[in-house]
């Protein structure tokens, strides 16, 4: 699991994430488009019902009695898949009442990603994530739009998938959709996030590097071997031409940030002889 997503779940939430996962990957993946689509759905039901959240993660309560009311609740219009997934969050432990719906987003995308991965086109689905970033920072009337807090998630949804329908991998356009109701983080940060669960799938990191200039190929490569050893994983790298970044490169990996432009460093002068 990647720290920019699931960092905030610990201890029990963490564990219970963990079963939570363990059903999806027992569901047939052939199922598992429907099952992330269906998972982001109650998602949703419980941002806009915190009784209901509160009911479902409440310790004192039987776990066979969640299930139950879950049931009753989603029953007519989840798939068996994806109730067995909802029993597997509901008979978990959660620190707080939201890491509910998180564990369950997360296990969407995981369900999307798995989805992508037995039609052969998680490829796609990941270059795809990673333009979407790129037009977005790069597009300031988009970029706003889809930071407006005054906004509405469904209207923010909407309009970022209209931008995809037809032009890209669905299980792209369900993650991406899902990234604009941005329920923890800006968009960015929810989408990197959802990137780097991508990434975990194929057993690796995203990197996204930040330059002035095009990279070399031997530096890019060299770069991505540095990286690779640091972390103990295949680390893909993901470079935006960024022309505020003077000199030098600006790294990040999930929360690690390691900045060595040349503004950074004229910074750290400066703060130094400052005392």
């Amino acid at each position: 699991m990647t720290a920019s997503v699931t960092g905030h779940l610990r201890g029990a939430s963490a564990a219970s994430l963990e079963a939570v996962l363990a059903a999806v990957d027992a569901s047939s993946t052939d199922a598992a488009a429907e099952i992330g689509e269906q998972l982001f759905g109650v998602v949703g039901t419980l941002d806009a019902t915190p009784a209901l959240r509160r009911v479902l993660t409440d310790p004192s309560t039987e776990s066979a009695a969640k299930a139950s009311l879950a049931s009753s609740i989603f029953g007519q219009v989840l798939s068996a898949a994806t109730l067995a997934v909802v029993d597997a969050a509901v008979a978990g432990r959660w620190s707080a009442g939201r890491d509910l719906a998180d564990g369950l987003e997360v296990a969407g995308v995981v369900a999307q990603v798995a989805a992508a991965d037995a039609a052969g086109v998680l490829d796609a689905v990941e270059g795809e994530l990673f333009e979407v970033a790129r037009v977005v920072a790069e597009t300031p009337q988009l970029r706003s739009a889809l930071s407006d807090s005054a906004a509405p998630a469904a209207a923010k949804a909407d309009l970022i998938g209209s931008l995809l329908d037809g032009k890209a991998q669905p299980v792209t356009a369900a993650i991406v959709r899902q990234a604009a109701r941005a329920r923890r983080a800006s968009f960015e940060r929810t989408l990197e996030g959802f990137a780097d669960l991508v990434a975990a799938r194929r057993g690796r990191l995203l990197a996204q590097v930040r330059t002035a200039n095009p990279l070399a190929k031997a530096d890019h490569d060299r770069l991505a071997a540095a990286l690779t050893a640091r972390y103990g994983r295949p680390v893909q790298l993901n470079v935006v031409i960024d022309s505020s970044v003077i000199g030098g490169l600006s790294v990040s990996v999930a929360d690690d940030v390691i900045d060595g432009t040349m503004s950074s460093r004229l910074e750290a002068a400066r703060r130094r002889l400052a005392g």
